[in-house]
């Protein structure tokens, strides 16, 4: 599990986090949970998942952020861009390597 990329992530607040790609199995498999009978991907869904999968320290769920909405969508718009390949630092940050080689 720890042979996957990992980043760590600052948000403006100053608090760390790390993430960690979960593999594309599971990215897909996830994919496919968030979405609702239209095809629609569910913002609580999504977020719980990244939550769950991606963000690895601190371990989280979505009412440990309180009423910091802000922080709360930096952490899940930053894990989901991460998760997603979008990641704008391609640079392995943290001790994790990739998966492929």
């Amino acid at each position: 599990m720890s042979n996957f990329k990992q980043k760590k992530f600052t948000s403006t607040s100053g608090k760390e986090y790390l993430f960690q790609f979960p593999g594309i199995r599971a990215v897909a498999q996830i994919s496919d949970r968030v979405k609702n009978k239209f095809g629609i991907a569910s913002d609580e869904k999504s977020a719980d998942e990244v939550l769950k999968h991606v963000v690895v320290d601190p371990k989280m769920k979505i009412e440990d952020f309180g009423t910091n909405v802000k922080e709360f969508n930096e952490v899940i718009f930053a894990a989901m861009q991460f998760m997603n390949g979008v990641d704008e630092d391609d640079k392995s940050e943290g001790s994790g390597a990739t998966s492929e080689g």
